[in-house]
């Protein structure tokens, strides 16, 4: 366990789902994690009594002797939200940003020169099985990135990458979880529209998608060879995957995927 002081500006379902896996794996201690937000003391209230942490309100004492500050707001109200607290923050306290299209070098150019990452984390964070990804500037040290990563691998998997690689994390992982909610909608549907019940498709695709991740997660094996290995010739997996390809699924996911990083680069000049 940390013996680290962290400060949560905003309090959302980002903020509360990163302090729910630092609880849970006991990084710190609840006593340890201190949230502020702009204006939802409800959600203040369900932090604190759900998590045990301790709440900021009116007085900034807690970041002046911060050793992190998660910067966990709406992208919206990243700048004025900086600029209120640019004067409190201790100067040796590192900054992990999870806000969306809000970059390194807008947030120093508000806060200061000082150990600022930058991190995409996903909602599957809720349950602990984030796909996150975290870049950095140069004033973060070798150890300190060591101790990002392992803070952030209390809500999943983490991969260091490149600033500008975020665009088709965003993409990927961020919005990765809609897009395969969509096709849980549709296969269900589908099954529904043939005769199935809507509980039993449900249970089915999700125990599929589960046990088709683990073969993947275990490596070794391309994705291209595992579909081979599940289609045989003149079958059933041939035939629906002949209509995927006749209906240009793959073009599709391609569109998804570019329309998306492409959102993402042009959120975050708005706010440069």
């Amino acid at each position: 366990m940390y013996m680290t002081k962290i400060v949560f500006v905003g309090a959302g379902a980002m903020a509360e789902a990163i302090i729910k896996g630092l609880t849970k794996k006991e990084k710190v201690s609840p006593e340890q994690i201190h949230v502020t937000n702009k204006s939802d003391l409800e959600q203040l209230k369900h932090l604190e009594s759900t998590y045990h942490v301790q709440l900021v309100c009116a007085e900034k004492k807690a970041l002046t002797e911060a050793d992190i500050v998660f910067l966990a707001m709406k992208p919206k109200d990243a700048v004025d939200a900086c600029l209120e607290i640019a004067a409190y923050i201790n100067k040796e306290a590192t900054i992990i940003s999870v806000i969306a299209g809000v970059s390194i070098q807008t947030i120093t150019a508000h806060l200061g020169s000082r150990p600022i990452a930058r991190v995409m984390p996903n909602t599957s964070a809720a349950v602990g099985l984030s796909a996150s990804a975290v870049s950095w500037n140069d004033l973060v040290s070798e150890e300190s990135k060591l101790a990002i990563i392992d803070l952030l691998e209390s809500i999943g998997t983490v991969k260091a990458v490149e600033e500008e690689d975020l665009h088709v994390v965003t993409a990927l992982a961020g919005s990765g979880p809609a897009y395969l909610y969509f096709f849980a909608e549709q296969f269900e549907a589908a099954a529904v529209e043939h005769g199935m019940n809507q509980v039993d498709a449900r249970q089915l695709f999700i125990q599929t998608m589960e046990g088709a991740a683990q073969m993947l997660k275990k490596g070794g094996v391309e994705p291209a060879e595992l579909r081979k290995k599940v289609t045989s010739p003149g079958g059933t997996t041939e035939a629906g995957v002949e209509q995927l390809v006749k209906h240009k699924v793959d073009e599709a996911i391609f569109a998804c995927i570019d329309a998306a990083q492409k959102k993402s680069r042009e959120l975050g000049k708005q706010y440069e």
